[in-house]
């Protein structure tokens, strides 16, 4: 039961936080692959195995991250992202640092990638619920009680209907509803005397995968999925199609980062969501700590922790297609004066909850042919480097109502932790170990010209 009331990216109360940030960036099957962090591709190309990290570990701290400015909700910046023609981009929320840029993509650039997508072959994104969901449980060797104070938010001795959704959505798993819950207590015998709360006691009855067991015999509907839609990878390297070329070095000149940033990141995802496809509010790179490692760097930090987050520093949505119903870009709480998960969940009304709940997002975007929206999933450390995670950056696609809706991501993945980053970038280079450590060598021209001008 421990991984069903987990979900990745999740904040339990900040008392518990470190003991939790392993729970919440587990590379536990997201979408695609057990072994992979969440929405990971299926094979990784960034990640040479022939050769072994630097022995060197200290590098210089000589590149600094470029962020754009948001300077208020509605402000419009114009872009200079393809020669003869300037885009505007509009500011849609400053928590989370987000923007819109219409007419990012040609509709026959939107064409190209649906069709290459198609020609590839599309996977379902999330697999149904599996059972034996142990092995997380042993690792961590967590006992009843420390798993129980985990959930217990309040810290009042017993778990509230609010206290497990706000932690029950599985990155491999459905979507629990309070009324799917309280169906569960009731299968499960696990409410003794039915008053809608989990006491320790009670608790302990439970076996690690109860949850599972019990879904896996009741049965699951695709609507009751966490993310319900279909998708596949577009590698954008050298030798990629031309158009899959240009959307890449478009992305780059928009972000202002350093090009082998871009190159070394995922490929492009494209997704597809037929009429009743969703994916509920979730954030798309988890906190990262001390004990946790990106995917990306994991090779260059020479470690063995099973706890891995994806750390995608900035995302990249383009919208393929107008939708004709439904399919909105959903942020539950840009631009809150405060975040607070559990208020995320109150009197059974779920703000996680896309097929639900989209109308109460303070944030919608609808999605038209060739609009791109960019956000920051962390913020800056104050020193040009990558800070925390953004939490407002919360966000979810609404359930489509009518039609189909494409969409596709370019994540931008950099470690927060600088020389972790910095031992990658070399080892990917494959420059001669002897060589002097000259920093990240990310790009020569470091001071690129400024293409944002404000209107």
């Amino acid at each position: 039961m421990l991984r069903t009331l987990l979900r990745p990216g999740a904040r339990p109360c900040r008392s518990s936080r470190r003991a939790s940030a392993s729970l919440a960036t587990r590379a536990a099957s997201g979408q695609e692959d057990a072994s992979q962090s969440r929405d990971a591709p299926s094979s990784n190309h960034q990640r040479p195995e022939s050769r072994r990290p630097p022995s060197k570990t200290e590098f210089m701290r000589d590149v600094s991250l470029t962020r754009i400015e948001g300077i208020r909700v509605g402000h419009v910046q114009r872009v200079s992202l393809v020669p003869g023609k300037v885009h505007e981009m509009r500011t849609l929320s400053l928590k989370p640092l987000l923007f819109e840029i219409p007419g990012f993509l040609s509709a026959d650039e939107c064409r190209v990638v649906m069709q290459l997508a198609q020609l590839k072959g599309l996977m379902e994104s999330q697999l149904m619920v599996q059972d034996g969901q142990e092995e997380l449980a042993k690792e961590l060797n967590l006992s009843p009680e420390e798993i129980f104070n985990l959930l217990d938010i309040n810290q009042d001795g017993q778990l509230q209907l609010h206290e497990i959704l706000t932690h029950s959505r599985v990155r491999d798993g459905i979507w629990l509803t309070p009324e799917n819950l309280r169906e569960i207590y009731a299968g499960l015998k696990a409410d003794k005397d039915g008053n809608g709360l989990l006491s320790l006691e009670e608790f302990r009855l439970l076996s690690n995968d109860a949850f599972q067991r019990f879904l896996l015999q009741r049965g699951v509907k695709r609507s009751q999925l966490v993310r319900n839609s279909r998708h596949t990878w577009l590698y954008q390297g050298k030798g990629a199609h031309r158009v899959l070329q240009d959307i890449k070095a478009r992305v780059t000149r928009l972000t202002r980062l350093p090009p082998t940033l871009v190159d070394l990141s995922e490929p492009l995802q494209v997704v597809r969501y037929e009429e009743g496809g969703h994916y509920h509010a979730h954030h798309d790179s988890g906190p990262v700590y001390p004990e946790t490692a990106c995917t990306h760097t994991r090779l260059a930090a020479n470690t063995s922790t099973p706890f891995e987050t994806s750390c995608r520093y900035i995302t990249v949505l383009f919208y393929l297609n107008s939708v004709e119903g439904g399919g909105e870009t959903a942020f539950p709480v840009a631009d809150n004066r405060t975040y607070d998960e559990v208020s995320l969940i109150q009197n059974d009304v779920d703000l996680l909850d896309t097929r639900r709940n989209c109308d109460k997002s303070n944030l919608r975007v609808k999605p038209t042919k060739g609009t791109a929206v960019f956000w920051y999933n962390y913020l800056s450390d104050g020193q040009g480097w990558v800070g925390e995670q953004d939490e407002y950056a919360l966000h979810g696609g609404c359930v489509v109502t009518h039609g189909t809706k494409w969409v596709a991501n370019k994540w931008i993945n950099i470690d927060p932790d600088y020389q972790r980053q910095a031992r990658y970038q070399q080892l990917v280079s494959q420059q001669p170990e002897e060589e002097d450590d000259e920093g990240l060598t990310l790009n020569p021209d470091i001071q690129s010209p400024d293409i944002h001008q404000d209107l």
